[in-house]
């Protein structure tokens, strides 16, 4: 059985003593309006203080609910949460793609959903960069990914997969709703149905399982065949994303 209680603690003490060990001072993440970041920032606020927690909101061809559900969650929390417009970037790149060659919307499809999460998280790791010479304390890149999301390979390679601490990649998406419950992110954001804001799908509607369906994979429940094997398809065909083939030179 789950004790939220008792995981918040452990997470929260988790956090500070790798600050503490590696003499750290703040962090630095995205705020997209959704649980996974509002639990991770939560954590973060009650182990660093909020002084030491700046949040994010980087839209780029964004819808206004994700904005309005980062600054629900920076005013009830009080961190500080910088906005930053990725759409210009955004819109430039493209117009120099455009003179490559004449694309078509399917072809570009995946590059263009993919290169968001990778200009936001250039732009996370500025901002860590910009405290750490502001303060004089050194800021890290916090990730906001949950179990369910890394075992089906649900991220994007060189954006939300890069990150210096990860509170919330051994939870599943029911074990971080209930440390939300623990830590009181308000109902709007800890319950909004995940999208990744930017193909105009829910996650699950993406994924074609859901992340109940996920989690009793991962413990061994019983499944119907056609859900398992999509499961074990979406594991297999994301491995790639985890390593990184390397060659080394044998020893003579």
């Amino acid at each position: 059985m789950f004790d939220a209680k008792k995981e918040t603690k452990k997470i929260v003490e988790f956090i500070r003593d790798y600050y503490q060990k590696n003499n750290l001072g703040g962090a630095v993440l995205g705020i997209s309006g959704g649980k996974d970041s509002a639990v991770v920032v939560a954590l973060l606020v009650e182990a660093l203080g909020k002084e030491n927690v700046l949040g994010l909101t980087l839209p780029c061809h964004s819808k206004q609910k994700d904005k309005d559900g980062a600054q629900l969650i920076a005013d009830y929390y009080g961190f500080q949460l910088l906005n930053i417009d990725l759409t210009p970037v955004y819109d430039s790149f493209k117009d120099q793609i455009k003179l490559l060659g004449d694309y078509t919307e399917e072809e570009l499809k995946n590059s263009d959903i993919n290169i968001k999460p990778r200009l936001r998280m250039s732009s996370v790791y500025y901002m860590a960069a910009l405290m750490t010479a502001l303060t004089g304390k050194t800021y890290l890149v916090a990730g906001t990914s949950n179990k369910c999301e890394l075992f089906v390979g649900y991220f994007t390679k060189g954006g939300d997969s890069v990150h210096d601490i990860a509170p919330i990649a051994d939870l599943t998406v029911d074990e971080v709703i209930a440390i939300g419950e623990e830590l009181n992110v308000p109902k709007e954001v800890l319950y909004r149905t995940p999208d990744d804001g930017l193909s105009n799908q829910s996650d699950e509607d993406k994924l074609g399982v859901t992340y109940k369906q996920i989690a009793s994979y991962m413990a061994g429940e019983e499944l119907p065949e056609d859900v398992k094997q999509r499961i074990e398809k979406l594991h297999k065909n994301n491995l790639h994303k985890f390593n990184i083939p390397t060659y080394r030179k044998e020893v003579e």
